[in-house]
């Protein structure tokens, strides 16, 4: 990661490091806001992420948040739909997954 440290990735986002081990491990049991914190703060620090990725990322969890109605049923199916949409993506469909790198 960079330089980074679970210890100040916990503190930056106020999660234990144990927390933060598991979520970087992928020993996480269910995507939360803990999950995505970790995830923004590392992709920033790391210069993975564009203040227009940002905006995007934000209006997309507000999409998600207007949407969704709370309950397991309404996740799982809207993960459905955005899975989906996967196919707007051509390097999902060869099963990789790709780090898009910062803009210049």
């Amino acid at each position: 990661m960079q330089g980074i440290t679970q210890s100040e990735i916990a503190v930056a986002v106020g999660a234990s490091q144990g927390q933060v081990s598991r979520i970087l491990s992928g020993k996480h049991r269910r995507t939360s806001r803990l999950l995505e914190e970790v995830c923004l703060y590392v992709e920033r620090r790391t210069g993975g992420v564009t203040a227009d990725a940002v905006r995007a990322n934000d209006e997309l969890i507000e999409a998600v948040r207007a949407t969704w109605d709370g309950s397991g049923t309404h996740a799982r199916a809207l993960s459905t739909v955005i899975r989906s949409l996967s196919v707007l993506n051509p390097a999902t469909q060869s099963g990789q997954v790709i780090r898009r790198t910062p803009e210049k």
